[in-house]
């Protein structure tokens, strides 16, 4: 059996998908800090789609963290560079108001590549 969509409906899908996304029209989202105990914390890095794709568990300072992967903004501190740690890309990290949640862990920035 095969189906077909009707092409009047493909826009509704395409919104569906941005609806659909944690932080819409940026490539990544960066979690909230998760306390591990013993000292340590988790960042998760998220896609479009809430899949945790990268992250960062350290006992240190994630901003001067030798792992490079987050930059970090001037007091009040937040994420602003997030690098990918399997492609080497450098994306800019920024609040937005769209922001929302992956799983139980509030979004706290979104990243894209656009240099903005």
């Amino acid at each position: 059996m095969r189906f077909s969509i009707p092409l009047t409906l493909l826009p509704l899908l395409a919104l569906a998908d941005v609806a659909l996304s944690v932080c819409p029209g940026f490539n990544y989202a960066i979690g909230n800090v998760q306390d591990l105990g013993s000292g340590y914390s988790l960042w998760r890095v998220y896609d479009a789609d809430c899949n945790a794709v990268d992250g960062l568990t350290t006992n240190l300072n994630p901003c001067t963290s030798r792992s490079g992967i987050f930059g970090c903004s001037p007091p009040p501190i937040l994420f602003n560079r997030y690098k990918n740690t399997y492609t080497g890309i450098v994306y800019t990290c920024r609040t937005d108001p769209n922001s929302g949640v992956c799983g139980n862990d509030v979004i706290s920035v979104c990243c894209r590549n656009d240099g903005r």
